[in-house]
């Protein structure tokens, strides 16, 4: 299937973001990333540094967009210097653990940062990822903190699955572009899952129709 990120530079101007990624350590934000980039699944778990900035280029049915993704470090020691990450940012994706109640737990505080430091409005997604796991800690009816933020929508995912990796970019795009009618034109060109999500389809469906029907999430049976 061919490629939804481009590998070539743009020859002309496109529409062009700073998405600001965060989440506690061990969520999945540079895997994710990278699943974009080089289609592979990293198992080995490395703290990102600091930040790392990695551009996307998406071909949708409205031409070209380019997304600025700051991949920070989730690790507390960096603190306030993320502040200086987040400024001019024009999107967001907020990441947890759905194995981790710790890491929903600080979903607040990655929130209040961004907004501390960017403008109220911007739009961002909230991710809960690794949903492949069967034992999950945090179930969507946990999942609450979204239902009160107008600028925040929420997408279930899995790195590891392939799924719904590219739903937190489409939903930024739509709002970015203030068009609700973008779709992306291609798959992207990931290797194959390292995990098979037929064994828990149906229950991940179930949570799917949860979350729709609850008025604030990403329908998976109008996004795709």
């Amino acid at each position: 299937m061919a490629s939804l990120v481009s590998s070539q530079p743009p020859t002309e101007q496109i529409p062009s973001f700073k998405l600001i990624l965060v989440g506690d350590g061990g969520a999945g934000k540079t895997t994710f990333l990278k699943r974009h980039l080089t289609g592979e699944f990293e198992e080995l778990y490395e703290p990102t540094i600091g930040v790392q900035v990695r551009p996307l280029l998406f071909v949708t049915n409205r031409g070209r967009i380019l997304f600025n993704c700051w991949d920070t470090s989730g690790q507390e020691k960096v603190g306030g210097l993320r502040d200086a990450y987040y400024v001019h940012g024009s999107c967001a994706i907020i990441m947890f653990d759905v194995t981790c109640k710790s890491s929903y737990k600080n979903v607040s505080r990655w929130y209040e940062d961004i907004c501390r430091v960017c403008d109220l409005r911007i739009p961002m997604v909230l991710c809960g990822n690794k949903v492949d796991v069967n034992k999950r800690q945090v179930k969507p009816h946990h999942v609450t903190f979204h239902k009160t933020k107008a600028n925040l929508d929420y997408c279930e995912m899995s790195a590891k699955g392939n799924y719904n990796v590219d739903k937190p970019f489409l939903y930024l795009a739509r709002k970015l572009l203030d068009d609700p009618d973008i779709v992306f034109l291609q798959g992207p060109a990931m290797e194959a899952p390292e995990v098979e999500m037929t064994d828990i389809d149906q229950q991940q469906k179930q949570y799917e129709t949860e979350i729709a029907a609850a008025g604030h999430g990403s329908n998976p049976t109008t996004d795709r």
